[in-house]
């Protein structure tokens, strides 16, 4: 165990939580069980969006480009994706351009190579802001296991002192 913080290390705004009773220990829990629950679907839906791009990329360059290496009778056929499970046949009007999703509906034309870039670097931005969230649930996570000892710890000492009333008064 380390040694009691002195009150020079505590943050200005920082309470003791052995102090608070176990109303506010519990308030505080259920609070942080809510926060973890909405980042753990943040991670969750920031992974599938990473996902999503990695699927770009590999589209166009299997899809696009890919098919024109292999010489196919159909090289100019290709499954168009509309959902994450549906795909419907097309065929490219051209295999330098593509259009790519920006984000709200918008999309933009660009280069084969401009568009896998493109992808790469959301995944590259993804993976940075998971990294950032991670930390931030690790750091959430032992929060939440500090209240659930201190919680432990004021509801056996309450326990205790009661038994002891108990047997003085009887």
């Amino acid at each position: 165990m380390s040694a009691p913080a002195s009150d020079s290390d505590t943050p200005p705004n920082a309470v003791n939580i052995n102090s608070l009773s176990a109303a506010q220990l519990r308030s505080l829990q259920t609070r942080l069980s809510t926060e973890l629950e909405h980042l753990t679907s943040s991670h969750a839906k920031l992974r599938a969006a990473q996902s999503r791009f990695r699927d770009c990329v590999r589209s166009i360059n299997e899809g696009v480009v890919g098919s024109e290496k292999k010489g196919t009778a159909g090289k100019d056929e290709i499954l168009v994706p509309l959902t994450s499970s549906l795909y419907v046949k097309g065929k490219l009007a051209d295999r330098e351009k593509v259009l790519v999703d920006v984000g709200t509906g918008y999309y933009v034309e660009k280069s084969t190579a401009k568009a896998v870039e493109f992808y790469e670097a959301k995944v590259k931005e993804l993976e940075t802001n998971l990294g950032e969230l991670e930390k931030l649930v690790q750091t959430k996570s032992s929060q939440q296991r500090l209240f659930e000892d201190a919680l432990r710890q004021k509801l056996m000492s309450e326990g205790a002192g009661a038994s002891t009333q108990a047997a003085a008064a009887g």
